[in-house]
């Protein structure tokens, strides 16, 4: 635990409309001590996902926060990337525009960092994974006892036992470096996976919206600005008058373990064909009688339930009440 019994966490992330309102959750978690932050490609390139936690940590008023810049091509150096800017805009935030953060990332790699942070930290360190798992797959090639010296690994990715939300088989992370994934959940870190069907239970309404626009609270004002293209993205998309938490849900669970249910079995990733990406859970009940792909690999736990109305009614708090 870090200072004062806090757990102190690692934000692996590519802000992110979502991720921007997980990112104030987490800084205004009193239980943690967010101790960095590492940048990748998913809703924006890592540039700009560097660009965007440089400048939520000045919104915040934490520049003390080191960024770390991420890995800019997959784990296998693909350079044609899946990036969502459709959903959270050209620039992430909304397309607001805002101006440069004066921040900068520090000359380390993620991975470097990773490595680095678990071991002056050894079994202490929660990192929370909101984007494509390449940095921590990196991490892992770096150091390869960087499983056992991780505390834990929170990861938004997934979609366990429902469609994804690419395409029917798989989810935006982990189908963003299929390879990466498959690396960091066969390692034998200790992994909670926070899947789309868990994120898509957890939403955060039209009145949601009207409280924080009525909210006083730095947070909430700078989401007002920045929540507009998301919900329409969800109206069209989904026709649902609210948004998914995907991201601040992976980060309650970092917090607060104890409001989700989670079922322990080994999780294979897909990585060739239509299913590239698919997230295929084996609970090791069954004994096969031939080996498999799933056969001796280490198991992780995935969540099967969530008390959505106490999720959001935390991230409602964490917001508002600044």
């Amino acid at each position: 635990m870090g200072e004062a019994g806090k757990k102190k966490v690692i934000i692996d992330t590519d802000p992110g409309i979502d991720d921007a309102m997980a990112i104030f959750v987490a800084l205004n978690s009193p239980e943690i001590e967010v101790i960095g932050m590492t940048t990748i490609y998913g809703n924006v390139y890592t540039t700009l996902a560097t660009r965007n936690a440089l400048h939520l940590l000045e919104v915040a008023g934490r520049c003390d926060v080191p960024v770390a810049e991420g890995s800019h091509v997959t784990l296998m150096k693909t350079t044609k990337l899946r990036i969502a800017s459709f959903v959270h805009g050209t620039d992430g935030l909304g397309n607001q525009n805002f101006p440069p953060p004066n921040g900068q990332p520090i000359g380390q790699s993620a991975a470097s960092f990773l490595v680095e942070q678990a071991n002056l930290y050894p079994g202490e360190v929660t990192v929370v994974a909101l984007g494509p798992l390449t940095n921590l797959a990196l991490a892992i090639e770096e150091d390869p006892d960087f499983p056992k010296k991780v505390g834990q690994i929170v990861i938004l990715g997934g979609a366990f036992w429902v469609n994804g939300n690419v395409n029917p088989a798989s989810e935006a992370n982990i189908f963003g470096d299929p390879e990466a994934a498959d690396v960091v959940f066969t390692c034998g870190a200790d992994i909670l996976a926070i899947g789309i069907n868990i994120t898509h239970q957890v939403i955060l309404k039209d009145a949601d919206l009207e409280k924080i626009e009525k909210s006083n609270s730095k947070f909430a004002q700078y989401l007002c600005k920045i929540l507009g293209l998301y919900f329409s993205y969800h109206r069209e998309a989904y026709h649902i008058n609210g948004v998914y938490l995907h991201d601040p849900t992976t980060v309650i669970a970092a917090i607060n373990p104890s409001l989700l249910t989670y079922m322990e079995g080994v999780v294979r990733v897909q990585t060739s064909g239509i299913t590239r990406g698919l997230t295929v859970f084996d609970n090791t009940k069954k004994r096969y009688p031939e080996m498999t792909p799933w056969t001796g690999k280490p198991k992780i736990k995935v969540a099967v339930t969530v008390d959505a109305p106490a999720v959001v009614q935390l991230v409602m708090d964490r917001l508002i009440n600044t």
